[in-house]
């Protein structure tokens, strides 16, 4: 699937067929549960660092740091950006994990990103990237080359959320940066960009998640 056809699925799920958007987005979040429990052999006991951006692919993060809290896993939730521009579906599942007490670590975009992302992920197993999804396009704002950069300097096994961020979902080339990622649990369908053979630098394993409906079931345009 292109940006396009991603959009237009989600906006045909949620319009036509009626499944709110925080439903897609927590049946997203838990198949990336899944897949998180399959490459641990198991969470209870482990630490999972999570990385989230201020947009949907952050929301995504909030639902997975539920789920994984809910196996007996112990989470650390960074928000890379201004908490207060969260909206819509993910303000929802964001407020929602922190009524259950979870704690979030705001990070200093214009701090020394390296010393946060090694704090965050300390001790951890696994680091989850949910900071941009498949809407992204244009070169990446330095700051956040910055952090990216400090992901991919961490020595953390890291699993990308629907796609690593920074990639072009179109193309499959980063956009100033990319995450390179281990895994990458991407929703719905393959995307457009990996098909480039490049992308699986930044991509790793490629596992499919469904978020509830199926990309066959959507009339042809």
């Amino acid at each position: 699937m292109s940006r396009d056809e991603v959009r237009a699925f989600d906006r045909w799920a949620i319009e036509q067929l009626g499944l709110p958007g925080v439903v897609l987005m927590e049946n997203a979040g838990r198949g990336c549960v899944e897949v998180i429990v399959q490459r641990l052999g198991g969470v209870a006991g482990r630490t999972v660092a999570i990385l989230c951006g201020t947009g949907n692919n952050g929301g995504d993060g909030y639902v997975i740091a539920r789920g994984l809290v809910n196996r007996g896993a112990t989470v650390r939730l960074a928000i890379a950006g201004d908490p207060g521009r969260i909206r819509g579906d993910a303000r929802t599942h964001l407020d929602v994990w922190r009524r259950m007490g979870g704690a979030v670590v705001p990070l200093d975009l214009g701090g020394d990103i390296v010393w946060q992302v090694k704090e965050l992920v300390i001790g951890a197993d696994l680091l989850v990237d949910a900071v941009f999804g498949t809407g992204l396009s244009g070169t990446v704002r330095e700051d956040y080359q910055r952090l990216i950069e400090a992901v991919n300097d961490s020595g953390v096994d890291v699993l990308a959320v629907d796609i690593p961020s920074g990639l072009d979902c179109d193309t499959g080339l980063p956009l100033g940066a990319a995450v390179r990622a281990s895994c990458t649990v991407t929703f719905v369908a393959a995307k457009q960009g990996f098909a480039n053979p490049g992308s699986a630098t930044y991509t790793g394993v490629i596992h499919v998640a469904s978020i509830g409906v199926e990309p066959w079931s959507m009339p042809p345009a």
